[in-house]
């Protein structure tokens, strides 16, 4: 493997980069669009995924109507994500939900250990204990019953995440988008219960078309093309922007402040995270 030069920035290179640091930003309005919609959340994740969904059929072109037990639990995996992450958003704060979620590579740790038979490493254990202990601190501010539920859903909704990466992961000859794509149908078949008790206003369809549009839909179609001309560390790091922006955008619109207890557990949990990233990348250079 030959060494990491930063100093290569082709045409398609830099595009990529640009590409990554977009689909960063765009998922990062996700909490701001989701508190501003005024419907049933399961309502609101279902008519993102149609959305987000018909926009990717114009990408993909032709889906793969050949399903297997792993495509469905990989699309199955990232409807749970979605559905459980926009109920999350509407019962605690954007930025508990979105740092919360971001545990998820602690699961992946974790369910690799017990189904994979991977072996969890020192600074596993270490990332572990420290996210897990920040993890607390989000349940020690004052909180009503309906912002301890989110919380716990945004816990749930990073497991889902997690099973999601792996089982993308092994199945990574295929195309992710593909899976994702019908991740999205499945979505919108599970809400279309609940998108009819009420009816949203003119503004919560616009928040709902930008959602779809935008913060689901073209921000996959760019990290699909991203993810393939980006190193393995540039495709950790520069997708924090999104926890990072996340709770910045709804603070400035909405008003909506976490607790202090809840910063310090967020700052415990992404810096965790983010160096476990970065060591595993190092370490792994250094055996090629």
């Amino acid at each position: 493997m030959s060494k990491l030069n930063l100093s290569d920035m082709t045409p398609k290179r830099s595009l990529a980069l640009f590409f990554l640091v977009l689909t960063a930003v765009l998922w990062s309005l996700g909490g701001l669009l989701i508190k501003l919609v005024d419907w049933n959340p399961i309502a609101i994740a279902g008519a993102r995924s149609l959305i987000a969904a018909v926009l990717m059929l114009f990408f993909i072109k032709k889906p793969d109507f050949k399903f297997t037990f792993k495509k469905f639990a990989a699309s199955f995996a990232y409807a749970g994500t979605v559905l459980i992450f926009v109920c999350a958003n509407k019962l605690t704060t954007a930025a508990n939900a979105i740092v919360l979620q971001y545990t998820a590579p602690i699961y992946v740790a974790i369910l690799g250990a017990l189904f994979l038979r991977e072996k969890v490493r020192w600074y596993d254990v270490i990332t572990i204990v420290a996210v897990f202990g920040g993890m607390t601190l989000f349940f020690i501010d004052e909180l009503s019953p309906g912002n301890m539920l989110g919380n716990i859903l945004a816990i749930i909704s990073g497991v889902f995440f997690a099973l999601e990466a792996l089982l993308l992961r092994h199945q990574k000859d295929d195309s992710p988008l593909d899976r994702i794509f019908w991740g999205n149908v499945m979505t919108a078949v599970i809400a279309i219960p609940f998108m009819f008790d009420t009816l949203p206003d003119s503004k919560s369809i616009s928040g709902i078309i930008l959602l779809g549009v935008f913060q689901l839909g073209f921000s996959y179609i760019l990290y699909s093309f991203a993810i393939k001309n980006v190193t393995a560390l540039e495709a950790v790091l520069i997708p924090i922007i999104e926890p990072v922006l996340n709770p910045i955008w709804v603070a400035l619109v909405v008003h909506e402040i976490p607790g202090f207890y809840s910063l310090i557990g967020g700052s415990v949990v992404l810096v965790a995270v983010t160096f476990r990233c970065i060591y595993i990348y190092f370490c792994r250079r250094k055996m090629y």
